[in-house]
């Protein structure tokens, strides 16, 4: 008998391959209705099975409307953002970050303008969010940049 996390994330895989584009969008409460569970066990099964580096991006909106968005993203092996994406952690500092874009920058792999709006961007990150919520948000950008590499 599986448990009751296998059952939800082979119910979300299954709406997966049921998608031409690799997208689903489902309705946290109305899973958990189909499911016979817990709004937060779905939640659970996001967090720690639909991650970035298992190759998904997972959107998720509460209240009324709120729905959960999962796309499974291709991942290119030894691309030099996945590498980048995979090495951040809840340790990895902005100098750091910038640092990377500006050598992406330099070796023309971003333009000046992605450059600039990227620096923007992670500085608000990191002035906004939480160690462990930063970290999905950067690999989510890194990996988003590598699908258009």
């Amino acid at each position: 008998m599986s448990n009751l996390a296998d059952i939800i994330e082979q119910f979300i895989l299954r709406k997966l391959s049921d998608e031409n584009n690799d997208i689903v969008i489902l309705k946290r409460n109305e899973l958990a209705d189909e499911i016979e569970c817990a709004p937060s066990q779905i939640s659970y099964v996001l967090s720690t099975r639909f991650t970035t580096e298992r190759g998904f991006i997972v959107e998720s909106r509460r209240g009324l409307g709120g729905f959960v968005r999962i796309a499974r993203i291709a991942v290119k092996p030894h691309s030099v953002y996945e590498d980048v994406a995979q090495k951040i952690d809840e340790t990895t500092t902005l100098e750091e970050v910038m640092a990377v874009l500006e050598f992406w920058q330099l070796r023309d792999l971003i333009t000046e303008r992605e450059m600039v709006l990227l620096q923007q961007f992670v500085t608000m990150i990191y002035k906004v969010f939480a160690s462990q919520d930063r970290v999905g948000m950067l690999r989510m950008i890194f990996l988003t940049l590598g699908k258009f590499s």
